[in-house]
């Protein structure tokens, strides 16, 4: 695997989390959806920046991901940018604050062993 395409995996997996981050503090600053008022839930969506800022981090990563896949066959592409799962699993913990258990710790390891055994088919 070249040092380009490796950078654009990290790329892409940085994307992927710091966009997720950012949705979540999003979501956790809308007001709750009132039933007889959705135009201002929507209003709330289209004008909460956190939210914003995730969807101009995913056009990036869209870009990013279009890059990879003229490169890497999606049979490998794929389970290589699941490296996602352990970033927004430890991002999640360190900037959310959010729990953490053994299983978490254990699928967080599985996934990067099972990225490294299709990584290295490259």
């Amino acid at each position: 695997m070249t040092l380009g395409l490796i950078t654009l995996f990290a790329v892409s997996v940085v994307c992927d989390v710091s966009g997720q981050i950012a949705f979540k503090r999003g979501a956790d600053r809308l007001p709750v959806l009132q039933p007889r008022a959705p135009l201002g839930f929507a209003w709330a969506l289209v004008s909460e920046p956190l939210l914003v800022l995730g969807l101009v981090i995913y056009a990036v990563e869209f870009l990013v991901w279009t890059r990879i896949l003229a490169q890497v066959p999606l049979n490998i592409a794929f389970p290589i940018a699941s490296l996602n799962i352990l970033g927004i699993a430890v991002a999640s913990r360190i900037w959310l604050g959010e729990p953490m258990g053994p299983r978490q710790y254990a699928g967080a390891v599985l996934v990067t062993a099972g990225v490294a055994l299709v990584a290295t088919g490259l």
